[in-house]
């Protein structure tokens, strides 16, 4: 006899060949407020600058690079790929994508440095990464504290700064330690460097115009527009004057 079944009865769930990437490592997004702060900045400044072209950047976003192995992801600050729909994603998953981000970013400290100059660039280094930028915003260990690779050969190696040494003629004028180091990206066509305030900034190649955050082009356009109003008082004033200094000819005549 059938043993009874035991109530509620609840058939066997459905096996599925389907492998879940999770979209969280359960890892903090971000070492501190600090870092969170610099990682969103620079992923919000490269979406307006790359806005309405084929370019997708992210950042804090799983990036899996082995398709079957839902372990194997890694989570750059930053990210950017070009030729590929800008469309939210929950993961990138390069298999899916074909195209490997080409260019990182990191927010590095002092707990990450080992992680950031070991594990990650070696792995970065494997997929093909072409750019990987670290910038330590407390300068704790990277003085400057913004340092540039290039990928060369299977790995990377330190990008030359643009402002390193200036020629003139058969004399070279080496660049003020002290001095900020210029990295140019031709995949970004940016120009990437510190303030006098140790902040990351970029700059269009193109243009040599700073790339101005959301509320700055905000505060920008109000003092255009402040100036604009201003300009159109003060002719609406001269003209008045005019206007005035001609009725009084009118009627001397």
């Amino acid at each position: 006899m059938n043993a009874p079944l035991r109530w509620p009865f609840m058939p066997a769930p459905i096996k599925s060949n389907e492998i879940y990437y999770p979209e969280t490592d359960g890892k903090p997004m971000a070492e501190s407020d600090l870092h969170r702060d610099i990682m969103t900045y620079i992923i919000q400044l490269l979406q307006r600058f790359f806005m309405g072209r084929q370019v997708y950047v992210s950042g804090n976003l799983l990036v899996y690079f082995e398709q079957g192995n839902p372990r194997k992801s890694v989570a750059p600050d930053c990210f950017v790929v070009h030729g590929i729909d800008p469309h939210l994603r929950k993961t990138y998953k390069i298999w899916e994508e074909s195209k490997t981000p080409e260019v990182v970013f990191e927010v590095t400290s002092k707990s990450t440095q080992n992680e950031d100059l070991g594990k990650k660039m070696r792995l970065y280094a494997q997929l093909g990464v072409q750019e990987y930028y670290l910038y330590d915003p407390a300068a704790e260990y990277l003085q400057p504290s913004l340092r540039a690779f290039m990928l060369r050969g299977g790995g990377y190696v330190p990008m030359s700064p643009v402002d390193g040494e200036l020629a003139l003629g058969d004399v070279a004028i080496v660049a003020d330690p002290a001095e900020p180091p210029e990295f140019i990206s031709h995949l970004l066509g940016l120009r990437i460097t510190l303030d006098e305030m140790n902040q990351i900034q970029f700059y269009d190649v193109a243009s040599n115009q700073r790339l101005l955050s959301a509320e700055e082009a905000r505060q920008a356009a109000e003092i255009v527009a402040e100036d604009a109003k201003l300009r159109a008082e003060q002719a609406e004033v001269e003209n008045a004057r005019l206007r005035a200094e001609l009725a009084k000819l009118r009627g001397k005549q």
